[in-house]
């Protein structure tokens, strides 16, 4: 592929190559003007198809199908055939869709992904190949890449150690960034860093695809880590690099290291709090308790609560609090209890946010021993109450009913995926609170009914703002993200929430209107970019907007001209 417009496409492809490329082919949808054009005659049916057409005849056999895992395959083998089709059918389909190529299923996809792989995808970096990083890196196919998802496979979603399977997730999440933000698919690149598996399971499977060798830590992973940085920037200068599912001894402390030195951002920390935030400043148009005045109680003080919990932080004291006022109402409760000043084993991106224990003496506690989140709940009457653990129905019935019978309106978001792993169930949230209850939650639930009616459940999916952020990001060749451009993402969702105009409505739009969602934060990001000098442009914002415009490709057929040497 050598040159590509939205009108006109010009290859030297032919054949079985053309048909061979999944970037290229339009199945029986070349014309016969193309079949003759490109020696295509013969090798298709005679039938000259549409897109819709064909859409159709994909949807039907989809919907054929019984198992999500059979529909993920489907989706997977159709991605890596005609891409164009896989997002006219994904783009067009997005609600149904999005949680068979992501989650929940796609946590299934990556724990057999061994035994489903077909054709490669991206690129799997082994650490016995280190020393090849930049060659691999080199290939002239790559040359227009955008944006790459890196994993290393150790914390797929609440599923743990995957390895090599964990590829899934940059497929998964690059697929969004195209049916969500546009970008073309030809500019992705999903990536895993194998550097092998502490999973039991994989080690003894004779199937498994990764380097079958226990996971490297230490130097030797900073190393390679190191190594696979420095080439992603000496070969893209301009590239987005998305961290996906890295374990919280690495997702943090890489973050840090990489933050300041290329564009890059960790969605599990930064993604999660910027739709977590935005959902929640979406809330306060139902509970009409301001910003300044919410407490705060998270589950699971690890990367994406405390992630959260810092961009809220920001937020609150944009609002008016002080810093110290501000942190004083985050109360965050993990394996051994609520996070306390001079508490052993305290991770350093934890330590901000222990409370201190002057502030702790009245309170009445069910244990001397550790203080729970039952304790947190009574005595500090949160508002919020954020999951974040993995842990399934830890947001027990004791527990909400309690925080339900101190608050008017709780605000309640169990975070957790894939759906098995959620702290609570809508319907249980709703039963318990006699409805009062504001909800979000991390996977997708279907509608709940009450009183006669459905109600659709908010899904706080990091869909809703990771692409646009990419999106904003890469059009104003911004050369690093910062915390505020997260924030401006987060108001921008909930600049657009439905609730905004209709208390009674949800938190955030249909992901129907992604698409337009993504476009609106990107173009947030991008002026934030410019405001703090982050980006190459210093455009007015209707230049920003029209770049941002021109990344965002239209999944449709473009008319092939045969390049000939």
């Amino acid at each position: 592929m050598n040159d590509q417009s939205l009108q006109t496409m010009r290859t030297a492809l032919s054949g079985y190559e053309l048909l061979n490329d999944p970037l290229l082919n339009k199945g029986t949808a070349f014309t016969e003007a193309e079949r003759d054009a490109f020696d295509l005659q013969g090798l298709l049916p005679p039938h000259v198809a549409t897109l819709d057409y064909q859409l159709q005849r994909r949807l039907d056999a989809f919907h054929k199908l019984g198992s999500d895992i059979q529909k993920y395959v489907f989706l997977r083998g159709l991605q890596d055939t005609n891409e164009t089709l896989f997002y006219a059918l994904l783009t067009r389909n997005i609600e149904e869709m999005m949680p068979i190529v992501y989650t929940p299923t796609v946590g299934l996809g990556c724990q057999q992904f061994s035994s489903i792989f077909r054709k490669p995808r991206g690129l799997f970096l082994s650490y016995p190949h280190q020393k090849d990083i930049r060659r691999i890196l080199s290939n002239p196919r790559f040359d227009g890449v955008a944006a790459i998802v890196v994993s290393d496979g150790e914390r797929i979603l609440g599923l743990g150690d995957q390895g090599a399977g964990g590829m899934g997730i940059p497929i998964g999440k690059l697929s969004l960034y195209t049916a969500c933000a546009g970008l073309h698919p030809s500019t992705t690149l999903p990536i895993i860093l194998d550097v092998g598996t502490d999973s039991r399971e994989h080690l003894d499977d004779p199937q498994y695809i990764g380097w079958q060798h226990e996971r490297v830590r230490g130097e030797d992973y900073d190393e390679f880590v190191a190594t696979f940085v420095a080439a992603v920037r000496e070969r893209w200068p301009h590239v987005l690099l998305h961290w996906e599912d890295f374990a919280i001894g690495n997702a943090n402390r890489l973050l840090a290291r990489y933050r300041d030195s290329l564009c890059t951002f960790n969605d599990d920390i930064q993604g999660t709090a910027a739709i977590a935030v935005g959902t929640l400043i979406s809330a306060i148009n139902v509970t009409g308790t301001p910003l300044t005045e919410q407490r705060v109680a998270v589950l699971g003080a690890g990367s994406a609560g405390t992630g959260i919990c810092a961009l809220l932080l920001r937020a609150m004291i944009d609002a008016g609090l002080t810093e110290s006022e501000a942190r004083s109402r985050f109360y965050l409760v993990d394996r051994g209890g609520l996070l306390v000043e001079g508490m052993t084993g305290l991770q350093p991106f934890q330590a901000p946010f222990a409370q201190k224990r002057a502030a702790l003496p009245a309170w009445t506690l069910a244990s001397q021993d550790r203080i729970g989140l039952d304790d947190v709940v009574v005595n500090a009457r949160p508002t919020v109450l954020i999951g974040t653990s993995g842990q399934p129905h830890a947001f027990h019935e004791a527990v909400v009913r309690a925080m339900a019978a101190r608050v008017r309106r709780p605000v309640i978001f169990p975070l957790s995926n894939p759906t098995d792993r959620a702290e609570a169930t809508p319907h249980d949230l709703l039963e318990w609170t006699e409805d009062r209850a504001v909800i979000g939650t991390g996977s997708p639930f279907p509608p709940v009914e009450r009183d006669g009616r459905n109600v659709r459940i908010d899904q706080t999916n990091n869909a809703y703002v990771y692409p646009g952020i990419g999106l904003g990001a890469i059009a104003a060749k911004a050369r690093r993200i910062s915390d505020a451009m997260f924030l401006a993402a987060a108001r921008t969702i909930a600049d657009m929430s439905p609730a905004k105009h209709d208390p009674q409505a949800n938190l955030l739009p249909p992901l129907v209107k992604s698409r337009a969602l993504s476009f609106h934060v990107a173009l947030a990001v991008a002026k934030q970019a410019v405001a703090e000098g982050l980006a190459d442009r210093t455009a007015d914002d209707g230049a920003l907007a029209a770049a941002i415009k021109a990344k965002m490709w239209e999944p449709v057929y473009a008319d092939y001209v045969r390049l000939r040497g």
